[in-house]
């Protein structure tokens, strides 16, 4: 069949055309659902077409026999599920159920996808007019024309650029399977991942952890060799995160099926090197009465209001001895003591394990303008004792009105501070990186906010010694207060004069 080409530098736009024409046809859950499984499916027959040519050519009779394209890790296509075949049905009333009869013919051939693609082409909900121009807008593209790149890195991006679309369209439930490259970026580049290591993440998304650690460790090493588990509990996210491995190259491990973290272990014996994770943030109803009692709760059971540290001791009951682990969170969990939070993040403390805390910018996630933390959890510290904090409150920049990211530089710069940590040789920066021993943190109710302990950048300190500017903020408070409640005292005294008490 001819394509047209078309320029790589604008590949992922006109895929994220494809919903725009959705749009305003369907929920956005759904076309999301659609559009994924098409570029799923259009990608997975680009690979198995030039496998099919290479085969031909060779003229050993191969090109039919499925193990002839599993052994290169390309999926086999049937015949009914070639893109030819749905692009000669694009603009009939059966489209919808042709690319549902391609979607199932995948999963009988590759068993691995069983149960993973959508089909719910053949709604009645659901335009088939308008599903017949997503089908055109993948057929006038044409993988030959990325002649500088490879086809499996050019589907990758624009699978990733899809869901980044779709998390900033859909808000905080798009937060649900996408966390912002600058996120994952920077947790990656701190963990540094090696060759032929574990990497776990117990609430993986989409996958985005096990992308950016895939291409850090080629990046460097030459090789896409390591290991990756993961668990999802949404089983729409658990199957685009699915997708999104098969996609990439990726034989990951993500259980058989979707399931939650705390009551169903899908890795109850991994012991990982790498932990890379954005669990939901302060979630309540997590089941704390029902797991009271588990031996996960090495420091302390987590109050049943908010799992931030059973997800931070969740993971460090799957670390190994020499393991890091990188995870977002709501800044509260530096300073919480709701329900014995406080006595936990202590005991965490204590222990030694906490390496560094990176305190971000807002607006770094998608309609989500809440500032959020890092967490660095090391099993075998090179610098005991001591803690390493990173304000970085006031990097990034704008990328559209609602969305900051970092730049690479900024990353870097976040990174080396961790590597110059480890090694001894950090030189400390007011306003952006400083050393704290376990000691000044005790002094500080073993509160791990930043702000704390880097000091104000040179320009902004105004020479007033920090324990007297404390004192000083300490008596404005306390005056703010006694002025509140005596403006509290006189609404009272006013509501009385009318008849109402509160």
């Amino acid at each position: 069949m001819a394509r047209k080409k078309m320029a790589a530098t604008s590949f992922e736009e006109k895929i994220w055309d494809a919903a725009d024409v959705l749009r305003s046809h369907i929920s956005a859950s759904e076309y999301r659902k659609i559009v994924i499984g098409l570029i799923f499916l259009w990608y997975i027959y680009n690979a198995f077409e030039e496998r099919y040519e290479l085969l031909v050519e060779e003229g050993y009779g191969y090109e039919n026999d499925p193990a002839a394209y599993t052994e290169r890790n390309v999926f086999f296509v049937p015949e009914v599920a070639r893109w030819d075949t749905i692009a000669a049905a694009a603009h009939t009333p059966e489209i919808g159920v042709i690319i549902n009869e391609a979607m199932k013919a995948v999963e009988e051939s590759n068993p691995e996808l069983k149960g993973i693609l959508p089909k719910n082409y053949a709604d009645s909900d659901i335009d088939k007019r308008v599903l017949g121009k997503v089908v055109d807008i993948f057929t006038d593209m044409d993988l030959a024309d990325a002649d500088t790149e490879d086809s499996r890195d050019l589907l990758g991006r624009t699978y990733e650029y899809c869901l980044m679309q779709f998390a900033a369209n859909e808000g905080t439930k798009g937060g649900e399977y996408y966390t912002p490259s600058s996120i994952v970026k920077t947790i990656v580049e701190i963990l540094h991942p090696f060759s032929k290591c574990r990497v776990y993440d117990p609430c993986c998304g989409s996958g985005g952890m096990f992308i950016q650690s895939m291409k850090f460790v080629q990046a460097h090493s030459g090789n896409m060799n390591i290991s990756v588990y993961g668990q999802e509990s949404n089983a729409d996210t658990w199957k685009m995160a699915k997708m999104n491995m098969a996609i990439h190259g990726i034989d990951a491990d993500l259980g058989t099926s979707h399931a939650d973290t705390f009551f169903q272990d899908m890795h109850p014996d991994l012991s990982a090197d790498f932990i890379m994770a954005n669990p939901p943030f302060n979630t309540s109803g997590w089941g704390q009465e029902e797991l009271a009692g588990n031996k996960r709760w090495k420091y302390g059971v987590p109050p049943a209001g908010n799992a931030n540290f059973a997800w931070i001791q969740h993971m460090i009951s799957h670390l190994a001895p020499h393991g890091k682990i990188g995870l977002v969170l709501a800044n509260g969990s530096l300073t919480g003591q709701y329900n014995g939070e406080g006595k936990i993040r202590e005991n965490i403390i204590k222990d030694d394990l906490v390496e560094g805390i990176v305190a971000m910018p807002p607006q770094l996630f998608y309609r989500v303008s809440i500032p959020v933390c890092l967490w660095i959890i090391a099993k075998s510290k090179r610098q005991r004792g001591k803690i390493l904090f990173v304000n970085a409150r006031n990097m990034g920049y704008m990328a559209d009105r609602r969305h900051r990211e970092f730049t690479e530089k900024e990353i870097t710069k976040i990174a080396d501070a961790f590597s110059d940590f480890e090694t001894g040789t950090l030189e400390p920066e007011l306003g952006f990186c400083g050393v704290a021993t376990l000691e000044q943190v005790k002094e500080n109710d073993y509160m791990l906010t930043p702000g704390r302990y880097v000091g104000l950048p040179q320009d902004e300190d105004d020479g007033i010694p920090y324990e007297r500017q404390m004192e000083t903020l300490s008596a404005e408070l306390s005056e703010l207060y006694r002025e509140s409640h005596a403006l509290e005292e006189k609404v009272r005294e006013q509501l009385a004069a009318i008849g109402y008490e509160i």
